[in-house]
């Protein structure tokens, strides 16, 4: 909400003329911090269950991020982090704020595919609110009929990745990225979950965007995802059935109540509040400055935070450090496709009954 409501009346005072932009900087890239959180603990599905009524927020939320990323497929992708074409520092900073808010948006959609995980506890409110009011299916086929995280440049494919544009080589680009995953993965748990299918309206616009996705769904990609074979003949099957219209229920929704009081608290106070914070935060003398400096190298020293860090996963076929886990029972992890393969055999007859005796909890 500061980025929305502050930052931008911030950068259009005329007395806004900062010597230093760092803390300022500070307070944008705190955004990204929690978004790396949210990311690395709602992987967990017990997690998201604990959220209850604030994952309204989240899912908001992330509904803002990825509708600006669809956006901005019109417009091109971020700007590249070494070009220099700004001169005044403000300009420079509202550059590196653009370049955050686009990988913060790639996060916010992991994070969203890691709520779809976990349909079956959701509250009702939390699931209309993503299938009614946000109509998240629609707008993922828009994601990845645009795929903001590729582009064409000088004649080769790039792809976004680690935080900057990579080439991808002719051999891998047929491969199947992270963020088509996620995408992927989240439709098929928004379109597939009983659940959350007895809950969409399929209106004819709603179909019509559906349906896009069978031109996506090629025997390279079924290949790489075979569960989408599932989401192939829900489509086949979508195309031969009647259109509803629009439901009429009377619906009592949830209000996402942390967006809701903070814009209630502050409503018509947002020029007061920018002009406070520049007198008071982002105005520091030198030696201000040198103490907030101190205190955030404490913060984001690497021994501190390598001392929390919980030891990593190991691959259940060969021991090594592990980055992967089973989709299907998310009890075991592997550090390649390949070991996954290798391990099946001892694996699968564990992987099955897990997975079908957590789908009957």
């Amino acid at each position: 909400m500061w980025k929305q409501k502050v930052f931008p009346v911030l950068c259009r005072l005329e007395d806004f003329k900062p010597q230093n932009t760092f803390p300022i900087y500070m307070v944008l890239h705190h955004e990204a911090s929690i978004i790396n959180l949210l990311e690395t603990v709602f992987f967990h599905k017990e997690v998201c269950e604990s959220a209850e009524d604030t994952v309204l927020d989240l899912v908001d939320y992330c509904h803002r991020k990825l509708t600006l990323l669809v956006a901005r497929s019109g417009r091109g992708g971020p700007p590249e982090e070494e070009e220099s074409q700004y001169s005044t520092p403000i300009q420079e900073l509202q550059k590196q704020a653009e370049l955050m808010e686009f990988e913060i948006a790639l996060k916010a959609l992991s994070v969203l595919r890691y709520i779809t995980d976990c349909v079956d506890s959701l509250s009702l409110s939390t699931l209309n609110r993503m299938l009614t009011t946000h109509n998240l299916p629609c707008l993922l086929v828009e994601l990845l009929e645009h795929s903001p995280w590729r582009r064409q440049e000088g004649g080769k494919l790039q792809q976004f990745e680690g935080g900057r544009w990579q080439t991808v080589a002719p051999s891998e680009q047929q491969k199947l990225s992270k963020l088509d995953g996620q995408v992927w993965i989240a439709l098929y748990n928004l379109l597939l979950n009983p659940e959350a299918r007895a809950r969409y309206c399929l209106t004819s616009f709603a179909k019509g965007q559906l349906l896009k996705l069978r031109a996506f769904l090629t025997d390279i990609l079924l290949d790489q995802l075979p569960n989408l074979a599932d989401l192939q003949g829900f489509l086949a099957h979508l195309a031969l059935t009647e259109t509803q219209l629009p439901k009429k229920d009377l619906v009592l929704e949830q209000i996402p109540e942390i967006w809701e009081r903070l814009e209630r608290d502050n409503r018509g106070k947002w020029q007061a509040i920018a002009k406070h914070q520049l007198r008071h935060i982002f105005s520091p003398s030198e030696q201000d400055l040198r103490l907030q400096a101190r205190r955030w190298a404490e913060t984001y020293r690497l021994d501190v935070l390598e001392a929390v860090t919980p030891e990593r996963p190991r691959c259940a076929f060969c021991s090594a450090e592990a980055s992967k886990r089973c989709s299907r029972c998310q009890n075991e992890w592997y550090c390649c496709r390949e070991c996954q393969v290798k391990h099946w055999e001892k694996h699968g007859k564990a992987c099955v009954p897990a997975a079908q005796g957590d789908r009957a909890k």
